[in-house]
């Protein structure tokens, strides 16, 4: 099929799709804007005429009259919204930016002035050639059936009407004119609507600073979900296995019981807090009162050992260098890879609390900060495959330009080689001088 032919096509078939008469409606919006301003132009004109300016500055004031109003409404932030959504809901239009919002700089004022001004032209075209063909269309349309003689078949043209088929080209002329009005405000609608997003929605400049917010909204929204995850993760592991310990001993030792039920309520506090503090930052809760606690530094490593030890643990920690010199952000992040690595170590060690051991290094020194989480593995891990936690670790440790290392190693204990686990981590950062 030719080009040719693919616009005749084209134009034939917009008669019985939707989209056309929708575009014709929004066309039709604009010539009765165009209306409305006629009707304020035509009182302050006859204000005009009464006092009889000079002919230079009676045309001045006509031109006002006539282009100052659209533009000027044009120009305000709202404008953009409503045409925005009659775009959207008219001439089937998806902006980059959704829902499209008020102008918010000057140059989007100025295009939305522009886009406004083009609407009320292209609408008051159709909507006279509209008023038009459908009023010479019902004097057609009625033709053959009047009787015969001379009628005005236009206003200011009389014609013949003899009352026979010779008659019925004007019936014919009325509904081709409808169709060509309709076929016009199909094109007229699909030029709009190709010209819409150029004009309405957001220039290239925009777009990008829309994608960097969006961009920094995922990060954002990205970490917070690495925060609960490694946080109530660990304290629900934590919990698992106290509740485990608990139970089993229970009847043989309630002291070690009561121990590990004081341990699981600690736990589940600090989960809560945690809990807290992520869910305010993402209803950006910024209000006087609003629980958003800090985040746990390497300040708070012997509390998550502890709280490790009660669920019937063995951590060795073995420390070097003076980690209070970290800087905040570092020693966070920092906190939160150990925490996920002890999760870990408890999940996917294959064995009961109560043998599992877990050895734990932590060296600052002028090469960086070196994290190590090491621990024996047997058996079948109650969590086979992998998780998330071992990801959100890679991607706080690309944050920070470090290395990160997972896998089997051998360990010795008591003398006898065994399979362990390591997740080894350094951290290239620098130390703030005490």
């Amino acid at each position: 099929m030719g080009t040719a032919a693919r616009r005749i096509w084209w134009a034939i078939g917009c008669l019985w799709r939707p989209s056309t008469y929708l575009r014709w409606v929004y066309l039709l919006l604009g010539a009765a804007l165009v209306l409305a301003f006629i009707l304020v132009d035509s009182a302050l004109g006859a204000v005009i005429s009464e006092l009889d300016p000079p002919k230079l500055a009676k045309g001045i004031l006509w031109a006002l009259l006539a282009l100052g109003p659209p533009i000027v409404l044009g120009l305000l932030p709202a404008v953009r919204e409503v045409q925005g959504i009659a775009v959207e809901s008219l001439l089937a239009v998806r902006f980059d930016e959704r829902p499209l919002g008020p102008a918010r700089t000057w140059a989007q004022r100025r295009r939305t002035s522009v886009w406004f001004c083009l609407h009320l032209l292209a609408g008051g075209v159709v909507g006279i050639l509209s008023a038009i063909v459908f009023a010479v269309a019902a004097i057609w349309l009625a033709a053959p059936f009047r009787s015969p003689g001379t009628h005005d078949i236009v206003p200011g043209w009389s014609y013949q009407i003899r009352g026979n088929w010779t008659d019925l080209w004007m019936p014919a002329a009325a509904i081709g004119g409808v169709i060509g009005l309709f076929m016009l405000s199909a094109a007229v609608g699909a030029l709009l609507a190709y010209v819409a997003p150029r004009i309405l929605g957001p220039t290239a400049a925009e777009r990008i600073e829309l994608l960097e917010k969006q961009t920094a909204t995922l990060a954002e929204r990205n970490r917070l979900a690495r925060e609960l995850h490694d946080s109530v993760g660990h304290a629900l592991s934590l919990v698992t296995l106290q509740a485990a310990a608990a139970r089993r001993v229970l009847a043989t030792d309630p002291e070690f019981a009561e121990t590990a039920l004081a341990a699981m309520e600690t736990s589940a506090r600090a989960a809560l807090a945690d809990l807290d503090h992520v869910l305010g930052l993402l209803r950006d809760d910024r209000r006087e009162g609003s629980r958003t606690a800090p985040q746990a530094t390497l300040s708070g490593l012997d509390r998550l050992v502890e709280a490790t030890r009660a669920g019937g643990i063995a951590v060795e920690v073995e420390q070097a260098g003076e980690l209070d010199r970290l800087p905040a952000a570092v020693s966070r992040e920092a906190y939160r890879i150990v925490q996920e690595g002890l999760t870990n170590a408890i999940r996917h060690a294959g064995r009961p609390a109560g043998e599992l051991a877990v050895h734990l290094s932590i060296r600052l020194d002028e090469s960086g900060l070196r994290l190590a989480v090491t621990n024996p593995v047997s058996g079948t891990s109650d969590h086979p495959g992998g998780g998330r936690g071992l990801a959100g670790i890679r991607e706080r440790v690309a944050v920070l330009q470090g290395t990160v290392a997972a896998g089997p190693v051998g360990e010795s204990v008591n003398g006898v080689d065994q399979p362990a686990w390591q997740l080894a981590v350094r951290l290239p950062v620098g130390v703030t001088k005490g």
